[in-house]
């Protein structure tokens, strides 16, 4: 098939690719507190990521934000799809994976993207999240690797407010 057959037109609906990355070792979560400058979750903790490249696949965009934003290798598997709606026309498609560094105790590379820190995982919950990691990561931490992807969708009601809904497990 010709990229002339792929059918894209501007008046589909269209996804932006990102991806969310998140790290463990022994009883400890990789996670990320947004930089003070940042104009979406200053302050706020969250996973690894961010955007897919023109050219690159969503493994590659993982490993690639994973280390430019720690300075680490991981071995990583998807573990959830989420479709955000933001609109009529256009989309987020955030790739969720979960992994383990290669070098469990490599120092963290700094990052004009906040600070990374280990976080013990009994306290991650005490700690200020972006809107949605009370409800997606212990999704993510029950899943173990080679089982079946999650699957959700992210909507916002008039007053901005989030709504996340998963998909019945197969």
């Amino acid at each position: 098939m010709g990229v002339a057959d792929q059918k894209v037109t501007f008046d589909r609906y269209m996804f932006v690719p990102r991806t969310l990355i998140f790290l463990t070792r022994d009883d400890e979560i990789l996670l990320m507190k947004g930089a003070p400058t940042k104009r979406l979750w200053a302050n706020r903790y969250n996973g690894i990521g961010g955007h897919v490249q023109a050219g690159e696949d969503i493994l590659t965009a993982a490993r690639r934000e994973l280390r430019e934003e720690t300075g680490l290798e991981a071995d990583l598997w998807l573990c959830g799809v989420v479709t955000i709606d933001t609109g009529p026309r256009a989309g987020v498609a955030l790739f969720v994976f979960r992994g383990e560094p290669c070098q469990p105790n490599a120092p963290l590379a700094s990052s004009d993207e906040g600070t990374a820190a280990w976080v013990p995982l009994n306290t991650w919950h005490t700690l200020p999240l972006v809107e949605d990691l009370p409800t997606l990561l212990p999704r993510v931490l029950a899943i173990p690797q080679g089982a079946p992807v999650f699957f959700a969708q992210y909507t916002y009601d008039d007053e901005g407010q989030l709504h996340i809904a998963f998909s019945p497990s197969p």
